[in-house]
């Protein structure tokens, strides 16, 4: 039997400002972002740098948030990420989504 992991956040206080800088700097290159409760699509400039710093937010969520499920694709024009969640994950998929454009 396979069981989903539990919709929880791992991430500390002591590490969230850490977290929310990364955002941030992950925000200035976001072109559009499309939300629908457990699933989001954003798309990103593709700069020099971007793809590292989104890659590098990919794999700490997914170390703490772990039922989330994560995609990186190159695409021509630009860097998409999708995230996608369980029922239950729509707060944590559209707090993820504000604070990556930049609110």
């Amino acid at each position: 039997m396979h069981s989903e992991p539990p919709i929880a956040c791992t991430l500390t206080g002591a590490q969230l400002p850490a977290r929310r800088a990364e955002m941030a700097a992950i925000a200035r290159d976001l072109v559009s972002a499309d939300a629908w409760a457990t699933r989001a699509v954003l798309r990103f400039r593709a700069a020099p740098g971007t793809r590292e710093r989104v890659a590098d937010f990919v794999a700490a969520e997914s170390h703490c948030c772990a039922f989330l499920r994560m995609e990186l694709r190159d695409d021509r024009d630009a860097l998409t990420l999708t995230i996608d969640g369980p029922a239950g994950s729509e707060p944590v998929v559209g707090e993820l989504v504000s604070a990556l454009r930049g609110r």
